[in-house]
């Protein structure tokens, strides 16, 4: 099996980015930490399901993947709830973190079933 995100790569660079601009404060170093780990966590999920040795196992790190693009939209909300950065690339992250969670859910949802999710050629 094979997971093919096309923006999962863009959305790790705009993390880390993002990060880079945070407050040096306690609470935007913080929260910077917190999202660098759950941020890059997606990519690194999906690339271990991409090399699953089993359906299981394959599930079981697009499922991880998903908890992290999850963790990743709280940290960015909180990010934007707490104004630590006037930034539109906020909002657009939090929308990026909740579409890879949705689209991780449905694949771990399909390969879980035994079906094979259908792959769309660029």
């Amino acid at each position: 099996m094979r997971v093919h995100l096309h923006t999962k790569e863009e959305y790790h660079g705009l993390v880390v980015q993002l990060v880079g601009r945070l407050p040096r404060t306690v609470a935007g170093i913080e929260i910077g930490r917190q999202l660098i780990r759950a941020g890059t966590s997606v990519g690194s999920n999906v690339e271990e399901a991409d090399g699953a040795v089993s359906r299981k196992d394959f599930v079981n790190h697009t499922r991880i993947a998903r908890k992290e693009a999850r963790e990743s939209r709280f940290w960015l909300t909180l990010i934007d709830a707490a104004d630590l950065l006037r930034d539109p690339e906020v909002s657009a992250l939090i929308r990026e973190a909740d579409e890879l969670a949705r689209i991780l859910s449905k694949i771990a949802n399909t390969a879980s079933l035994g079906k094979r999710p259908v792959s769309k050629s660029n």
